[in-house]
């Protein structure tokens, strides 16, 4: 039988033809994988489009998906102007749109809200103007920025949650510009780590 012989610096090394073609088949994919991820990076969103896990290399996170669903269930009992005094109701007692999304289901049993009523919760918390003054994503993120700086005032040489707490905020910043843009924050609004803790508090 005969050997391929693969040169090295200091010796040669014979390998046999079957192990050759492994090798290269192996080297063949490699390239194959390397060319489609920088297919990738370059065909990539922009930071502001994937803000969530910017910071992060995971590629994403695993959820819970809708069925493909056009139409209403029939077995959903309650009608639109119903479920929206529901929304109202629960939007009073000071839940945010994801939870009353997630009471809706569990307790009322409606599985999609949208659908039933042609409007999103956020749409009917505006317009009965219940909606919170400071969008719900930039309050959560200010509640872990409060949780963080009250873990640093006792860890003072926590140096991982200290970079933690600069990537939440550079977030905060990022979002703010965002919600200006939309027009659901003032134009003068500023985020400071005090006014984080008054808000939020």
């Amino acid at each position: 039988m005969s050997h391929a012989t693969v040169s090295c610096k200091s010796s040669k090394v014979s390998i046999p033809p079957q192990a050759g073609q492994h090798h290269h088949r192996y080297l063949f994919k490699r390239t194959q994988q390397s060319s489609i991820k920088i297919g990738l990076v370059q065909a990539s969103p922009s930071r502001g489009d994937s803000m969530a896990r910017m910071h992060s290399k995971k590629r994403g996170k695993s959820s819970s998906k809708k069925p493909l669903r056009k139409t209403v269930p029939t077995w959903v009992k309650y009608k639109p102007v119903e479920v929206e005094k529901l929304v109202v109701k629960l939007a009073n007692s000071d839940k945010g749109s994801a939870e009353i999304g997630t009471i809706l289901r569990d307790t009322y049993g409606i599985p999609d809200v949208k659908k039933l009523t042609k409007k999103s919760i956020t749409q009917m918390m505006m317009e009965h103007e219940v909606y919170p003054k400071i969008p719900e994503d930039l309050q959560n993120l200010m509640k872990q920025v409060n949780n963080l700086r009250k873990h640093l005032e006792t860890h003072k040489k926590d140096l991982h949650s200290t970079r933690g707490l600069r990537l939440i905020e550079s977030k905060i910043r990022r979002l703010v510009r965002y919600h200006k843009s939309k027009g659901t924050l003032p134009k003068d609004w500023k985020y400071s780590p005090e006014r984080a803790k008054l808000l939020v508090d």
